[in-house]
């Protein structure tokens, strides 16, 4: 596309940010260690709580990436300290009635296994797994997202499940249970059957009927309005398309992410980071969301390891300037402004057309930390995936 010509981050531009994200969170495991951030900011500094929220395992997934690349042990002892914070959290079933299981004990427990080959991230790990499958509904073949699966109102699934499902791909693997993957691979289905418009925008949220399991509606409720495309459930639209290729290889994968991808670009504003929603673009004066762009950075690279030279080539260009971009107008550089990592995030955004909460408005958020770590690792290695 004509208007994707940002300059191309540099090998030892990706080294420096990188170095600069683990000394940041080498500087917070005094304080999150024994506990985590929350999952955005206050005037752009995160305040600790404990391990009761769907957002922690982002914070675990820095501290293993800042291991990855230093061999540090400090940060290895502080990440098996939190393992165990999520094995008495899934033993005790602790804030778990919901579908965020990848995202809490991926990037936790699966990562130290992967890494330093942990049996009780393991078994926390496949215990989070099993937990997922309960929220499976054979009415509909979704994994529901929130609430007591016994919920009318609740009956649906969101877009942002894509990347919970490595989490059973992963548990297939180390079992040699085919359950596991044949859940997930019928959750994706259901999901791009019904959460991808014609258009190739996505909905966030998607109801089905708890009687029939026939598709109800779908809404776009963290994004500006109902048919709007709200710029993060874009973003793991495109990135769990391409894990989830990864694991299956259905090609039709591929064909999917090409077109939610297509969208995407399509709607960014001059420095490739986009608006909280896909409905502005330059000249808004609504707030960004920095972690999407990160998200997308990330989805790109993991496609392009599996697309023919010329198109993999397209593909990791683009993540290449959107880490450019990010690292030049959204990176924290000044800790003493900031505990994060990347400025100018949103969470949750209020409009006049939906109905969720207010907070994390131009903030950081502990998913984009997160997530733009992951990109800058992806372009110094090649990456064993925590996902």
């Amino acid at each position: 596309m004509e208007k994707i010509n940002y300059k191309m981050v540099k090998e030892e531009e990706v080294e420096l940010a990188l170095q600069r994200c683990i000394e940041q969170v080498r500087r917070n495991l005094e304080t999150f260690t024994y506990h985590f951030p929350f999952a955005s900011s206050v005037n752009n500094f995160y305040e600790p709580i404990e391990n009761n929220y769907w957002t922690t395992g982002f914070w675990t997934g820095q501290i293993w990436l800042a291991y990855e690349a230093s061999k540090e042990n400090i940060f290895k002892y502080a990440a098996l300290i939190q393992v165990e914070s999520f094995l008495k959290r899934i033993q005790e079933q602790i804030a778990v009635d919901h579908h965020d299981m990848g995202f809490l004990y991926s990037l936790s427990c699966v990562a130290a296994y992967k890494l330093v080959g942990d049996e009780n991230a393991k078994m926390a790990a496949l215990l989070a797994a099993d937990h997922l499958l309960t929220r499976f509904h054979e009415k509909g073949e979704f994994i529901q997202a929130w609430g007591s699966v016994n919920e009318p109102t609740n009956y649906r699934l969101i877009i942002d499940c894509l990347l919970n499902l490595p989490l059973l791909y992963w548990a297939t693997d180390v079992t040699g249970d085919k359950k596991y993957e044949k859940i997930a691979r019928k959750h994706i289905t259901t999901s791009l059957k019904y959460v991808v418009r014609e258009d190739y925008s996505t909905y966030h949220t998607f109801y089905f009927d708890p009687v029939t399991g026939e598709p109800s509606h779908g809404e776009t409720c963290q994004g500006y309005r109902n048919d709007s495309a709200w710029a993060r459930g874009q973003a793991w639209g495109i990135y769990g398309v391409a894990i989830s290729y990864r694991y299956t290889k259905n090609e039709f994968y591929i064909d999917i992410f090409r077109k939610i991808t297509e969208f995407y670009l399509s709607k960014l504003p001059t420095d490739l980071v986009p608006f909280w929603d896909l409905e502005f673009t330059d000249g808004s004066d609504e707030p960004r969301d920095s972690s999407s762009a990160a998200i997308v950075a990330c989805g790109l690279l993991e496609m392009a390891e599996f697309l023919l030279a010329e198109e993999a080539k397209y593909y990791t260009g683009l993540a290449k300037q959107m880490v450019q971009s990010l690292i030049e107008n959204y990176e924290v550089k000044d800790h003493s402004m900031s505990n994060g990592i990347l400025l100018h995030g949103t969470y949750s955004k209020k409009s006049p057309y939906n109905t969720c909460n207010h907070y994390g408005v131009d903030e950081c958020t502990i998913w984009g930390d997160y997530f733009f770590m992951e990109a800058l690792t992806r372009l110094t290695k090649d990456w064993d995936s925590y996902w």
